[in-house]
């Protein structure tokens, strides 16, 4: 039985939560998924708003899935000058990566809508050998 298992063990989390209470949140936390399995596939659902879908990309290395998203800031761009009085939302990028293990995964179909990627995961046809009989020798 194949699970979608969420692949981001971080030995250096400490160190981020300490840095995030001393200099604060930045915003770019992992982004949340829900997982449910559908039978003859997993429906993997991302919250993603504010990006277009041409930020967003997915990667399979063997059997690990990778979602990548990342948001360009304008103001990097510009002039300091530009007129922003306050600039509070987050830019950067996010990345998580999911064991597939047991998904077909040349059957993979990925959509994004309304700031949430859906990925419909089939899961593999595994057909259990017919009935028989084994003589003895």
């Amino acid at each position: 039985m194949s699970m979608l298992l969420d692949r981001r063990y971080n030995p250096f989390r400490d160190f981020e939560d300490i840095n995030r209470a001393f200099f604060g949140d930045n915003g770019l936390a992992e982004f949340k998924t829900d997982i449910r399995d559908m039978g003859d596939a997993f429906q993997l659902e991302a919250d993603l708003p504010g990006f277009r879908k041409e930020d967003i990309s997915l990667s399979l290395n063997g059997e690990t899935l990778t979602i990548k998203a990342e948001r360009h800031s304008d103001f990097e761009d510009q002039d300091k000058k530009a007129g922003y009085l306050r600039c509070e939302r987050s830019y950067g990028s996010y990345t998580r990566s999911f064991d597939v293990s047991g998904v077909d995964t040349s059957a993979i179909k990925a959509s994004y809508n309304d700031g949430v990627l859906t990925l419909n995961l089939p899961k593999m046809n595994r057909r259990l050998p017919d009935a028989r009989t084994i003589e003895i020798e």
